[in-house]
């Protein structure tokens, strides 16, 4: 008798198990699938509600998972928050194609976050304090910064600027967007620049870096603030670890480039618990009062 047996070309399943308890059996089996996670931290298996819960923090290593736009100005921000500058986005410039072309990675990544690119802008409360906050959304195409990002934080730090409101940049990203050639890499020298404005108008600037934070975002408006801080155990640099030590051929010091080291070398101001974050940037705000 035959183990096994295959129907009009489907995979194989045990001969004689095709039966209504096996299709429940299935069902069930689908409406647990994602419901768990594994830390990377400490590999524990963790139910997902209670991550979620948790500010999708492993409440065994403090792991600190990846959060989208959405969720950081639901942890920040204060309830009717307003969204502004939704209305942009990406062109293809180059009309850049590799594996895909540019327009499809675009078109999926929008269907996938709802989003149009991967960044979002608000005005609001901060405990207190009405700031401009902008949170960058790493499944958006690796939170990769091309032409709408930085136009989007452009406008951020004008309308910070304009205003005289304190503004937060949440820096998540793999850094300057490939598809876009020397159109994304300009986006350094023009948020750069839109922040020395802020800055000669004495109007505070905060940046936020989670993991990761990389390529032209750090070697832009990442560490350009008043006060940069850090989530516990976040990757920040320009190349990669990996990249580095090809280059130099020699082996990295332990947690190379993760947000403690950088803090003992004096490139960071604070590493701060995500369940921290808002009462510390509420001290630091009522700190940095704008006259």
């Amino acid at each position: 008798m035959s183990w096994f047996k295959r129907e009009n070309g489907d995979f194989p399943v045990v001969a004689g198990d095709s039966g209504p308890e096996d299709a429940a059996s299935a069902e069930k089996r689908v409406r647990t699938e994602g419901l768990w996670i594994k830390c990377p931290g400490c590999r524990a298996v963790i139910w997902k509600a209670d991550l979620e819960a948790n500010l999708n923090v492993c409440s065994k290593c403090q792991y600190h998972f990846k959060m989208g736009a959405r969720e950081r100005l639901e942890l920040l921000l204060e309830p009717g928050y307003e969204l502004v500058d939704q209305g942009l986005r990406s062109t293809d410039p180059l009309n850049f194609s590799d594996v895909k072309s540019y327009k499809s990675r675009l078109k999926k990544a929008q269907e996938q976050t709802g989003l149009n690119d991967a960044i979002l802008n608000a005005v609001g409360r901060l405990g207190r304090h009405e700031v401009v906050l902008s949170a960058m959304e790493y499944s958006f195409i690796g939170g990769s910064m091309g032409a709408v990002v930085g136009e989007t934080i452009a406008r951020a730090a004008d309308r910070a600027r304009l205003q005289r409101k304190p503004l937060i940049v949440i820096a998540a990203s793999g850094g300057a967007r490939m598809m876009e050639g020397v159109v994304s890499l300009m986006q350094m020298a023009k948020i750069s620049t839109t922040l020395a404005q802020l800055d000669d108008a004495k109007v505070p600037y905060i940046c936020i870096l989670t993991d990761p934070t990389t390529g032209g975002v750090t070697a832009s408006f990442a560490m350009l603030g008043d006060l940069n801080i850090a989530e516990p155990g976040a990757l920040i640099g320009f190349a990669g670890p990996r990249v580095i030590e090809q280059t130099i051929r020699q082996k990295l010091p332990e947690g190379f480039q993760r947000s403690e080291f950088l803090l003992e070398k004096g490139f960071l101001d604070a590493v701060v618990h995500r369940k921290e974050m808002k009462q510390y940037l509420i001290r630091a705000l009522d700190f940095m009062q704008i006259a």
